[in-house]
């Protein structure tokens, strides 16, 4: 599982607090995700013992036995369809979910989150501390602990602004935790074991990318269920689930594009299409809902609009359903949610057909015909020209235009009547009260609608009605993670700078470097601060004799951490002559020039030409007196 990230610069913010009141609603969600993570852990056991029963199927000869293991298989195969199928019926409550307003609204589909289980990262983090950077790891069991803490707490993240916080802090944290302890071509051993948010079905990983990216995961799923939770009955809640919706999108469109060979479904590249795009019809159907808020529907033109909008939202909600009828999607999507697609397209689709029959039913003025922008606004709204007269003349006359009017009426309810249908054969959507009682209504709405411009005398057969342009105020965006916007400290910044003490970074053992300064000063010249590197080394001075080289860095002076310091303060002499202090610590020796300031001591590879870092000593600097220091190289 491999991942293409950048490099964050993050200061330090502190952690928002996570407790607020609980209502029934996220007590529920609590209840459903707990009931998810016990059905995970029972689909593991299941899955070890299928997979245990396989092996011995294959390694045995005994017949006897093979029917033994054969008879067992069935009955584990059986318990892991039940386990998958009742784990489907909970990642398709999405009722749960849902606003807790009055305001009768389609329900809109959220993500479960992915569970994991219990990492222990002490063992191997405190012999990467010894090993490679050769600190005492007894000293860093604070910072151990608190990071173990974070990744506890970000199992269960809270449904609202504070939960996705502690998840984007956690994900920067393990950017430090790469750098730190993960090198290129070595792994810690450490087994990351996460659950598919759909199928429960367990995966493990060594890498540490697939940690960063089921983390990634739950950060689009916590937005889907913000968005779901939002009262789009006003402005405002609908404003908040389309930035919900696109965030949404956006992380789950950002793994795609950052993350590859997944090995859960759920994370898969055809998987998190299908997510994406499912996210961009959620927005565009609250579009569509704001349109009818802040449109009024005593006009002409505005009606039509809002037709369009309908249109459009059925158009995408169709495309939805096309990538989960894809070969890789079609038996991974569950079927409610299958099923929900599906009955919003055709209900969207009705609405936009009871909108245009609304605009040619309800504006009977005859000077319409001398409206330009009327007209230009009924010839641009069918996807071909309608049967029966020219527009110009529907324009003219109320009676074709209720004919016409009367056309569209009836594809609202043949559309109504299939959204329904489609409604009716999904047992979990038909427990849902709410879509049941918004395509009742919509429904009987269009017929009541139907039967008040259908006539005793109109013996001519209704003529079909062409489809409507789809079009839309409000192209939705695809807003991708910003992870600046949880600054955060590295916890194993005692470390020192992340620049040069890194996992990447090869280090040789700890040694000690004893240096008195002689008459022609220490011998050495230092370049860079946090840590001070030695640039140069006089040859036949202090320096050189007592072991410095170029490129040793001074990490420690008599037993004081010195990573983070800058050079002045490693040079200060005990009088407090900075400058006398400065010239002494670079003076020559006799018949010597002064070293020239390195950066870095590079030795090249065969063949690649790859600069290597030598990373060196750490020593102290005493004016007049002897002191003990630590070095690494």
């Amino acid at each position: 599982f491999r991942n293409a990230l950048s490099p964050h610069n993050l200061l330090y913010f502190p952690h928002s607090d996570n407790s607020c009141p609980t209502s029934g609603r996220d007590t529920q969600r609590s209840k459903l995700q707990h009931r998810r993570a016990r059905i995970n852990q029972q689909i593991n056991k299941e899955m070890r013992m299928r997979a245990g029963a396989e092996n011995l199927f294959r390694a045995t000869t005994n017949n006897k036995v093979k029917e033994t293991v054969a008879l067992e298989l069935s009955f584990v195969n059986s318990n892991l369809q039940l386990l998958k199928e009742e784990l489907e019926e909970l990642n398709s409550n999405m009722e749960v979910y849902q606003t807790e307003s009055e305001a009768i609204n389609v329900p809109m589909i959220p993500l479960g989150l992915k569970e994991t289980k219990e990492v222990d990262l002490t063992v191997p983090l405190k012999d990467v501390i010894c090993e490679h950077y050769g600190e005492d790891s007894s000293l860093f069991e604070k910072e151990i602990k608190e990071f173990m803490e974070l990744r506890q707490a970000m199992r269960t993240p809270s449904r609202n602004e504070a939960g996705l916080e502690l998840l984007m802090e956690y994900y920067n944290q393990l950017y430090y935790l790469d750098q730190r302890f993960f090198p290129p071509h070595r792994t810690l051993g450490v087994h990351f074991h996460w659950y598919d948010s759909l199928t429960g079905v367990p995966s493990c990983q060594r890498a540490l990318a697939f940690e960063k990216g089921s983390v990634l995961f739950n950060v689009g799923a916590l937005y889907t269920q913000i968005g779901a939770r939002q009262d789009r009955s006003a402005t405002a809640g609908i404003d908040c689930a389309i930035d919900a919706f696109q965030r949404a999108a956006g992380a789950f469109n950002y793994l795609k594009e950052n993350f590859s060979n997944a090995p859960s479904l759920d994370m898969s590249g055809p998987s998190l299409c299908m997510l994406v795009r499912l996210m961009i019809a959620q927005v565009q159907e609250c579009v569509f809902e704001r349109v009818t808020l802040t449109t009024p529907d005593t006009h002409f033109i505005t009606q039509l609009q809002v037709a369009k909008e309908a249109a459009r939202v059925s158009d995408v909600y169709s495309l939805v359903l096309q990538t989960m009828s894809q070969t890789l999607v079609k038996d991974y999507v569950p079927f409610s949610w299958a099923s929900m697609v599906q009955v919003k397209a055709e209900h969207f689709r009705a609405l936009s057909h009871y909108n245009a029959a609304v605009a040619l039913c309800d504006h009977t003025r005859k000077y319409l015909w001398s409206d330009e922008e009327s007209a230009k606004a009924l010839f641009q709204f069918h996807v071909s020209s309608p049967a029966g007269p020219p527009l110009s003349q529907v324009l003219r006359d109320p009676e074709d235009r209720r004919k016409l009017g009367k056309a569209h009426l009836r594809c609202a309810v043949i559309r109504h009547e299939e959204a329904m249908r489609v409604h009716g054969l999904c047992k979990i959507l038909r427990k849902m009260d709410i879509l049941q009682e918004v395509l009742s209504f919509m429904y009987k709405r269009s017929l009541d609608k139907y039967s008040e411009m259908d006539r005793e005398d109109d013996f001519d057969e209704t003529a079909e009605a062409p489809e409507i342009h789809s079009q839309t105020q409000h192209k939705p965006d695809i807003t991708p993670p910003n992870f600046s916007t949880v600054p955060v400290t590295d916890i194993f910044q005692r470390l020192g700078p992340l620049s040069v003490f890194c996992a990447r970074a090869r280090w040789g053992p700890v040694r000690v470097v004893s240096l008195q300064r002689g008459d022609g000063g220490l011998g050495l010249t230092l370049r860079g601060d946090s840590p001070v590197l030695v640039a140069g080394v006089v040859p036949g001075g202090c320096a050189q004799e007592a072991g410095l080289r170029e490129g040793d860095y001074i990490v420690a002076v008599d037993g004081e951490d010195f990573k983070w310091v800058d050079r002045r303060q490693v040079m200060l002499s005990p009088s407090g002559d900075e400058a006398n202090a400065l010239q002494r610590t670079m003076g020559r020796a006799k018949g010597q020039r002064t070293a020239p300031l390195l950066n870095w001591n590079r030795k090249k590879t065969g063949g690649g030409g790859r600069a290597t870092k030598r990373l060196g000593s750490t020593f102290s600097l005493p004016f007049g007196n002897l002191r003990d220091c630590e070095s690494m190289y």
